[in-house]
């Protein structure tokens, strides 16, 4: 089987394991991040196939919706996106590489303490992808349907954004939706590892920024 038929049989399982999915985590979110990490993988020199791969199953089971005593089992989408691969029957070292994205790619592993992390050009072309689909316009639109999803304030000046935490405190958190783009959605223009990644995420961050300083005039009732 060629490389393009195993990319159009991913493309249609995801599709069919992700229907009914939250709206910020759907097949759309995943054509999304395709999509970018394709305009970002242009400029780079990177094995396309597992690019295309680790974008299209990087959320086949995010942790997120699959909850255990940690926050969230992030075991599943690896082990899912193994077992497809091996059906398509793909190159072992193909499938230890994209299965190795998924297990990088999340921004809460950035914030563990493990000195030995994976690093790849492809898993960077593809975390600047998924970063970039966090922020701006579309950014926010999945972070308030993210925040209605879990039933959480949408702001509470009271609690204050945690600028500290820890992988197991992320995973955890319950904080009002304002408070994600302080803990998160800010810090990601800061974060991107390519340079297309980098110029593509400044119009989106300028475009967050604006968007809070609106919401608080609001909130406060100002003109």
């Amino acid at each position: 089987m060629d490389e393009n038929q195993i990319i159009s049989n991913t493309i249609d399982f995801v599709k069919e394991t992700l229907k009914g999915a939250e709206g910020g985590h759907d097949w759309f979110h995943i054509e999304r991040v395709f999509n970018n990490a394709k305009l970002i993988a242009e400029t780079e020199k990177a094995n396309f196939f597992v690019v295309a791969l680790g974008a299209l199953l990087h959320d086949i089971a995010d942790a997120k919706f699959h909850p255990d005593a940690s926050g969230g089992d992030e075991t599943i989408g690896p082990k899912i996106a193994s077992e497809f691969l091996l059906k398509q029957n793909v190159d072992s070292a193909v499938i230890e590489h994209v299965v190795k994205i998924i297990e990088n790619i999340s921004f809460k592993t950035s914030l563990s303490q493990n000195q030995n992390k994976f690093t790849s050009i492809e898993l960077e072309i593809i975390q600047d992808a998924d970063r970039l689909d966090a922020i701006g316009a579309i950014g926010i639109a999945r972070c308030f349907n993210y925040g209605g999803f879990k039933n959480r304030e949408i702001y509470n000046p009271e609690i204050k954004p945690n600028l500290n935490m820890t992988k197991e405190q992320y995973k955890k958190s319950k904080a009002p939706t304002i408070n994600h783009f302080y803990e998160k959605l800010l810090l990601l223009k800061d974060k991107m590892n390519t340079k297309t990644g980098q110029k593509l995420a400044q119009k989106r961050h300028i475009f967050m920024e604006k968007y809070l300083d609106q919401f608080y005039k609001e909130w406060n009732g100002e003109k």
